[in-house]
């Protein structure tokens, strides 16, 4: 009969959707290309993964600057929330670390009225079920973001032991596109030469870094934790959403939490 379906999803919330289980949202920044993809190479069966874009913005800028981002957050927020998602995520590092930490999120799920997260508050919470006081950090960016990085995760009660970026950004946004074509045994090397001996964990910073497949060899070669900016937004979306899935291919933390 139309309308009927076999399979896992007969029966289920919304039986036509490929998310029978769940379906969580994204909002990347434009020039984009990794966050959706790693986040549909971790997503379950069942899962399904749902985008948007919104602009670039900085996290550090307050007044006007502040005023802007939520602006841009709340309409791409309320573009996702007419599909009916589970959960949703703003899914750019930088541009969600504002104090506190968890009100971008809260704004979000007011418009939305299901749960949402950032990358920040993710990075965050993954570090704190992961045990870490000492976080050593590789990003790709340049000084001045590194900077605002660093004193952001000092304000969240952590010790950073070290930052390390690749300079990406210094000569203005349309710099950023290089991330995403940084060459894997590049960032491999970065990562390692960034860490310190006393970090209990190591955090890569960026959703445009594509990471996702290093993160097993990068645990094995340093020793401890390693989370990602996309890695540690999907595990939180993904159980705002419900879901509790372990899985192996993804580092300890989609492992033992």
């Amino acid at each position: 009969m139309d309308g009927q379906m076999d399979g896992p999803g007969a029966g289920a919330r919304h039986p036509t959707a490929y998310g029978w289980r769940a379906k969580i949202g994204v909002i990347v920044p434009p020039t984009n290309t990794v966050n959706e993809a790693e986040w549909n190479l971790m997503a379950p069966e069942g899962v399904s993964v749902h985008a948007t874009r919104m602009p670039l913005h900085d996290g550090a800028s307050g007044g006007e600057g502040k005023r802007r981002l939520y602006e841009d957050i709340g309409q791409a927020t309320g573009y996702l929330a007419e599909a009916g998602l589970d959960a949703i995520a703003y899914g750019c590092t930088a541009g969600s670390m504002v104090q506190p930490v968890s009100e971008p999120g809260d704004f979000m799920g007011g418009i939305a009225g299901v749960p949402c997260v950032t990358t920040a508050a993710s990075l965050v919470a993954a570090a704190g079920v992961l045990g870490a006081d000492r976080i050593a950090i590789a990003t790709p960016y340049h000084d001045a973001l590194n900077e605002h990085e660093a004193r952001f995760f000092t304000e969240a009660g952590f010790e950073v032991t070290s930052i390390a970026g690749l300079g990406i950004g210094a000569d203005g946004p349309g710099d950023y596109v290089r991330i995403a074509r940084t060459d894997r045994d590049h960032i491999a090397r970065h990562v390692v030469n960034s860490d310190t001996g006393d970090a209990d964990l190591l955090l890569v910073s960026c959703t445009d870094f594509p990471v996702l497949g290093l993160i097993p060899e990068l645990e094995d070669r340093l020793g401890k934790p390693v989370i990602t900016s996309n890695q540690a937004t999907f595990w939180a979306t993904l159980r705002a959403a419900g879901i509790g899935d372990r899985f192996e291919a993804f580092g300890a933390l989609l492992k033992n939490h």
